[in-house]
């Protein structure tokens, strides 16, 4: 069993910047794919950014390209993902998750995920 701990939200202005964390423990980290999702009020949990063990596998959905950035540090047991740009329409909750892969799977595929972090950007 895998536990996630988000961090970092928070409420920003449009054009903002937030580093989001997300920490986890019980199982080797490194071996595993990491996935960030966000849901917003009334609306299904979203693909945002994905990266794979080695760091040099990474995908981001549409919306985010350009202005977000996923990485990690397996030393630490840590995913980041550093949003620049940030738009109204970022506001959501930050949900990671992890498993042998995330990219191009569903939400509802992935057993383990955080409690979530809020991010509010004000426009």
């Amino acid at each position: 069993q895998v536990q996630l701990v988000e961090s970092g939200g928070g409420l920003v202005q449009a054009g903002g910047s937030l580093r989001l964390s997300c920490a986890a423990s019980g199982r080797t980290f490194r071996w595993y794919d990491m996935g960030w999702f966000r849901q917003a009020p009334g609306k299904e949990r979203e693909f945002v950014a994905t990266i794979n063990w080695s760091g040099d596998r990474i995908y981001y959905a549409d919306s985010v390209k350009g202005r977000f950035t996923i990485s990690r540090d397996n030393a630490k047991n840590t995913v980041y993902l550093q949003m620049n740009s940030l738009k109204a329409e970022d506001t959501a909750v930050y949900f990671c998750t992890t498993d042998n892969m995330v990219y191009g799977r569903r939400w509802s595929e992935f057993a383990n995920w955080g409690q979530g972090t809020q991010v509010t950007v004000s426009s």
